[in-house]
């Protein structure tokens, strides 16, 4: 009788073995889901909205939010199951369409689908919400809305699919953690696509263009850095000793990526400043992305400085000699810090670590991880620049041009636009 009631109070730790399901697996995923959420509408949004010119810092935080909001709905109603539905080599299909055939008891490894879907919605909604940085000031929020719609679903939703969902990238043994080519190159180059179609400010380059507040960017740069935790870390889709060693190497990384930028600028200009701290930091958060559960402490030192470098000469490229108004660098940062990322994880990472379970596994060919990486890399940058400009074009002609007329841009789009101030001094 004893052991009939010993079995009894065993059953439900039975019946949850039985489904696999892991209560400190999903209380991670649903922690790193929150700390990725707030990277967008607080995170990004602040640290765009400080670099902005006051009479824009508002519609600035409205683009990004509203990416964040976008986002997530067309991920839920259709995004979720073209990426990871299928196994077709560029996208999947619409099995899961509305989120068809989910339940409560629908598992992702150890953990509820529903919270996979919901921690990827995030991933979704912050690469759009990065190319709005290369074309604030000057893009009809009109247009932002309906690119939005199409760019997520004509855009990021291959790209994921190809990479991580069973498309033929995956397939190849394409390694990317947490989002080097899917996120950070995706969303920085479909920023510099808008930004030629867009084209330059009124008065860029030979108008200053000082930030609203580099207090905020400061702040926002911090918000996006704890997020980048749940990003990186949550990536490993477990509670384990690789998320661990993925929170680590991010938050080493960043550190290192900063102090480089600041060093840079020192040499440079003779003054660090605090501004270029935070965008060394936001750097080395995207150069490590990819890697960050593949890596030691080695590949992390390399990577971040190597993040900053090409983040900081990238930028200098794109605006000195090509005269290329990124507002905000997203291309410079995201798109540079993420290539480069993508490059030396083939390069950095450990056997044990990135060849367990890859195609790649048997030989543990680190030059054939290269050519992979190097594949995926550019894969990335021609399906993102083309479709992005398709996907502009009809927004744009939808829409009666994406660009706001010469007096709304003089006035600034936080009045003329929602009718509203982001600072009532």
């Amino acid at each position: 009788m004893k052991k009939l009631k010993y079995l009894l109070f065993l059953l439900p730790s039975l019946l949850l073995a039985q489904d696999k399901l892991n209560s400190g697996d999903t209380a991670w995923m649903i922690v790193a889901t929150a700390f990725v959420m707030l990277m967008t509408p607080a995170g990004l949004a602040l640290f765009y909205g400080g670099m902005t010119r006051a009479k824009n810092v508002l519609n600035t935080y409205m683009m990004v939010f509203i990416a964040y909001v976008i986002g997530s709905i067309v991920w839920v109603m259709w995004g979720y199951s073209l990426a990871f539905s299928g196994n077709g080599a560029i996208i999947g299909d619409l099995s899961k369409i509305f989120l068809k055939g989910v339940t409560v008891n629908s598992l992702s490894g150890t953990y509820p689908e529903f919270v996979f879907i919901a921690f990827q919605g995030t991933f979704a909604a912050i690469t759009l919400a990065i190319a709005s940085g290369s074309a604030i000031e000057r893009m009809k929020f009109s247009t932002w809305v309906l690119f939005s719609i199409l760019w997520v679903t004509f855009v990021y939703v291959p790209i994921t699919h190809m990479v991580w969902g069973g498309g033929f990238l995956y397939n190849a043994g394409a390694l990317d953690f947490a989002g080097g080519t899917v996120v950070h190159m995706n969303g920085g180059l479909a920023g510099l696509i808008l930004a030629l179609f867009l084209g330059k400010r009124k008065g860029f380059p030979k108008e200053p263009m000082k930030p609203s507040s580099i207090i905020l960017t400061a702040l926002g740069a911090a918000i996006l850095w704890f997020g980048w935790f749940g990003f990186n870390a949550g990536s490993e889709f477990a509670a384990d000793g690789v998320a661990g060693s993925a929170l680590l190497m991010t938050n080493f990384a960043a550190a290192i990526a900063a102090l480089t930028w600041v060093v840079i600028e020192w040499i440079v200009y003779k003054k660090p400043t605090l501004l270029g701290a935070a965008t060394g930091a936001v750097a080395g958060l995207v150069a490590i992305t990819p890697a960050a559960g593949f890596v030691d402490v080695l590949g992390a030192l390399v990577i971040g400085i190597g993040g900053s470098v090409v983040g900081y000469f990238g930028i200098m490229l794109i605006k000195r000699v090509f005269k290329i108004d990124d507002s905000l660098d997203a291309f410079g940062v995201h798109f540079t810090a993420g290539l480069w990322g993508a490059l030396a994880t083939g390069l950095f990472a450990l056997k044990e670590l990135a060849w367990d379970g890859s195609p790649l596994k048997d030989h543990g060919d680190r030059m054939g991880q290269m050519i992979v990486q190097g594949e995926s890399v550019l894969v990335t940058m021609v399906f993102t620049a083309v479709v992005t400009a398709v996907v502009y074009f009809v927004a744009s002609l939808l829409t009666g041009g994406g660009r706001v007329d010469e007096e709304t841009e003089t006035m600034g789009l936080d009045e003329a636009v929602h009718g509203e101030r982001g600072f009532n001094l």
